[in-house]
């Protein structure tokens, strides 16, 4: 098919041209594949017409906002639906080892356990066993790469904090419920806005 475009219909008898382009993805290294015989050499420089390299998610770390906006655009049918700022900040601590598939099934189920006109934190589920202190640090170490993206983004993440904490009183339990990550990782970012001069104590007063 993909050299001659060309099929035949099982049980026909007659050749039916095609005149279609192929799009095909992969998450494996095929040049690998085939050195190793688990992909047909010949199959893969038919493929292997205009090859484009893209990034994982996590190496794009820009892109996850805008591409919530257009998957619940895209998703939200009749309702006008908007991403809370906490909701954003839990999309920007993952990790995403599922890319774009995964940030749809999240922002899916977001949809469905939103029972008003805004995802907050609460409603972004993703596995704690993926949210952990290495995904918060390859954060950090991105926004600071960032320039002033970077710099616009943590400084939006302090101020939610600091806006939550004055919510609940001060409680770093609960301002970690409503953020919908672990204290553990509150405790990581409050130690990180100390860093940057910041007196948690003095301004959540």
């Amino acid at each position: 098919v993909l050299q001659e475009k060309e099929v035949e219909r099982i049980g026909g008898k007659r050749t039916i041209a095609l005149d279609v382009r192929v799009l095909a993805t992969t998450n494996r290294n095929l040049k690998e594949q085939v050195a190793a015989g688990k992909f047909r050499e010949d199959l893969y420089y038919r493929l292997c017409v205009f090859p484009l390299m893209w990034k994982p998610l996590r190496e794009r770390k820009a892109d996850i906002i805008p591409l919530a906006h257009r998957l619940i655009a895209m998703k939200q049918g009749q309702r006008s639906v908007l991403l809370d700022p906490s909701a954003e900040l839990a999309l920007m601590q993952h990790n995403w080892p599922g890319n774009i598939r995964e940030l749809d099934n999240v922002i899916q189920r977001a949809l469905i356990l939103c029972s008003h006109d805004r995802i907050t934190g609460e409603d972004i589920f993703i596995p704690d066993a993926a949210m952990n202190m290495s995904a918060d640090v390859e954060l950090e170490s991105e926004l600071e790469a960032g320039g002033a993206l970077g710099e616009d983004l943590k400084k939006r993440e302090f101020e939610l904090i600091i806006d939550t904490l004055r919510t609940v009183g001060g409680s770093k339990k609960q301002t970690a419920e409503k953020l919908g990550i672990s204290p553990r990782t509150l405790r990581y970012k409050l130690a990180r806005m100390r860093e940057y001069g910041i007196d948690v104590e003095r301004v959540c007063a």
